[in-house]
């Protein structure tokens, strides 16, 4: 029964409770401890917050103490209470009833202080887990692009999954662990009234308190599992909805959408309802044992009062001290269906801790440590913050080079000079920032390639432009210049040394990005343009409405609104906001390179020819993604990227 009660936190993760994910494999980049790491099962996942927590188990402790005191307050005061009721009835003199009248106002007042604490001290103690399994969940994301991972349930996995901790220690684990103690109590207090009574007692709260949590778990066992990835199921649902209401509406799905909507929904209500029904069987259960437990002490102490052995006053003790009790096991048959919903949620929880990472998250974390956030550790990148150029943004200038950086930690022996040619007809030789050697990659387990061998050099000042069919792995190559996908052979070069994981977070310090589809945070167009500039530094309008006005934005207020994901700009729109960051990410973040997906994609002719003279004028090294020939005239050079053959797997 106890293997029941607990089989689900006690289980180790299984092939079911994977979370699944379409993206190759990438070895952990974090030694340092933390918490959910090696982690089989939801006990030992609960155990390690605990012991991580400061004064963990002191906390634990302190908590079932005190609602253990709250409890026991509680059915002492319903034993005392009838005690000096009867004893009242008798007419002694009132000094013998000040004992039990002060009891009374001992046990009555204590009930609410101790319970008070005990919500106090227990939820201090389960918001530390929540918020230190939150954050480990953060961490973990952090380190993984999660590439094919479905937003809806991560969300609900990253979110609902992670309170069910909660749940496991302020309903389930102390509610359980006072009603046993005080049971035990009870009856060992009972037994010196009447034997018999307190031996039917013990067994009906058996019954009350283990048997029928252990037989609702059971039958809803298989409803309450269920009902968790039916959540999950049903967010990711709505949200996927939400996102294509428009493609929704135009390809005629409407009702075959909501369909399967409602499809869920129905799935869900009725593992609800089956948890209710059983639920409300347990309780009519619970009632019965312990209205047992009343007429089997009302039965024996009736008998013992007739035979002299005991008190007539004691009777009304032991038959309310049950009623007492029938309190303290009326939320055990919850708890225990809650048990079953926590582990499972929590089994999700560290089925996304133990997953295989995917791609390279936006944070490289060594040790523990921080290393390169102010440029003087990490992978040895110049910082770019140095070679601002005060002039105007219509002066030449190349980015880059030693003049311009102030600096150069790398030896320029090391480092292969290439001639930048530029549209203008200049020509100088500077080390490029970018180059792919052979350059290859492949999506999740496929045995083809989803970018064929491509090389390619970008200098400071020059404007490579990559130009193929759609699912040639352009964007794959945007991704893997940006330092979130490994390349499957080859190397990318950075700075003349190679684009790893140790060094890929120093590495986009010196990176612009304008994706095909940016994503806008919000809650404005101009916070959203403000992500450009360097941290600290506020954000001033002139500056915000100068490029935006440089890209085509000239119609875009500062103060619109983006909605969620942008939703309320049009794409064209979306794109000069993106860009319009990009380029303060130049001008005043000192970025070196300019990551571009379609940039001019939706736009008019005067509005790509305004974006292409600024990109230009810029000065910076530019890898463009574009199917226009103006983008391509403009280039420097032109990439061919060629389709691989026989892809199993579409490129982005």
């Amino acid at each position: 029964m106890t293997d029941g009660l607990l089989g689900d936190i006690l289980r180790p993760i299984e092939a079911a409770d994977k979370y699944e994910s379409t993206s190759p494999e990438k070895p952990s980049r974090r030694p340092a401890k933390v918490v959910g790491s090696g982690v089989a099962n939801v006990r030992s996942l609960i155990l390690e917050l605990v012991g991580e927590m400061p004064h963990g188990w002191w906390r634990l402790i302190s908590a079932a103490l005190l609602s253990i005191l709250a409890t026991g307050s509680s059915v002492a005061l319903m034993g005392v209470s009838a005690w000096l009721l009867s004893r009242a009835a008798e007419l002694p003199p009132v000094l013998y009833l000040l004992t039990g009248a002060t009891a009374v106002r001992t046990f009555g007042t204590g009930r609410g202080v101790f319970r008070y604490f005990e919500r106090l001290r227990s939820h201090d103690v389960a918001l530390r887990m929540q918020s230190a399994l939150r954050l480990t969940v953060y961490d973990r994301l952090a380190r993984t692009t999660l590439l094919g991972a479905r937003r809806g349930d991560l969300l609900i996995r990253a979110t609902a999954d992670v309170e069910a901790i909660m749940d496991v220690v302020v309903r389930i684990a102390l509610p359980f662990t006072s009603a046993c103690v005080v049971l035990i109590g009870a009856v060992f207090i009972l037994s010196f009234f009447n034997a018999a009574s307190a031996i039917v007692l013990l067994v009906c709260s058996i019954l009350a308190g283990i048997v029928m949590p252990w037989m609702s778990q059971r039958l809803s066992r298989r409803a309450n599992i269920a009902s968790i990835p039916a959540r999950a199921e049903l967010a990711q649902l709505v949200h996927a909805v939400a996102r294509s209401s428009t493609d929704v509406v135009a390809y005629g799905r409407v009702e075959d959408e909501l369909a399967a909507v409602a499809a869920v929904d129905a799935k869900l209500r009725r593992a609800e309802a089956r948890a209710a029904w059983t639920r409300g069987l347990a309780t009519g259960g619970q009632h019965v044992a312990m209205g047992l437990a009343v007429a089997a002490a009302l039965y024996f102490g009736s008998q013992a009062v007739v035979a002299g052995v005991m008190p007539g006053r004691d009777l009304a003790v032991l038959a309310l001290v049950p009623l007492a009790l029938h309190e303290t096991f009326g939320d055990l048959t919850k708890a225990a269906q809650t048990m079953t919903r926590a582990s499972s949620a929590l089994r999700r929880v560290v089925a996304l801790l133990t997953a295989k990472p995917v791609g390279v998250g936006d944070r490289v974390v060594t040790g523990g440590e921080d290393h390169g956030t102010d440029g003087s550790e990490g992978s040895g990148f110049t910082s770019a913050g140095s070679g601002v150029d005060s002039r105007g943004p219509k002066e030449r200038r190349v980015w880059g080079s030693p003049e311009a950086e102030g600096r150069d930690k790398m030896p320029q022996a090391s480092r292969p000079a290439v001639t930048c040619a530029t549209k203008a007809g200049s020509a100088e030789s500077f080390p490029p920032l970018l180059t792919f050697e052979n350059v290859t990659y492949r999506y999740g387990d496929s045995t083809v390639d989803a970018l064929s061998p491509l090389n390619l050099s970008v200098g400071p000042g020059e404007i490579v432009a990559l130009a193929g069919p759609s699912g040639a792995g352009k964007t794959t190559a945007l991704e893997l210049a940006l330092g979130v996908l490994e390349p499957a052979s080859g190397r990318v070069v950075v700075d003349g040394g190679p684009l790893t994981r140790d060094v890929a977070e120093d590495w986009r310090r010196h990176i612009a990005w304008a994706g095909q589809t940016p994503g806008l945070l919000g809650p404005t167009v101009a916070a959203d343009v403000a992500l450009g500039l360097p941290p600290g530094e506020t954000a001033d309008d002139a500056v915000l409405r100068d490029a935006l006005d440089r890209v085509g934005g000239e119609s875009i207020a500062l103060d619109h609104s983006v909605g969620d994901d942008g939703e309320e700009l049009s794409a064209g729109e979306r794109r000069r906001v993106a860009m319009a960051r990009a380029l303060l990410r130049v001008e005043r973040g000192g970025a070196r390179l300019l990551l571009l997906d379609e940039p001019t994609a939706g736009l008019d002719e005067a509005r790509e020819t305004q974006i292409l003279t600024t990109l230009r004028d810029l000065g910076v090294g530019v890898l463009v993604v574009s199917h226009r020939e103006a983008v391509l005239s403009a280039a420097d050079r032109v990439v061919e990227v060629a389709v691989p053959v026989m892809a199993e797997v579409v490129a982005r």
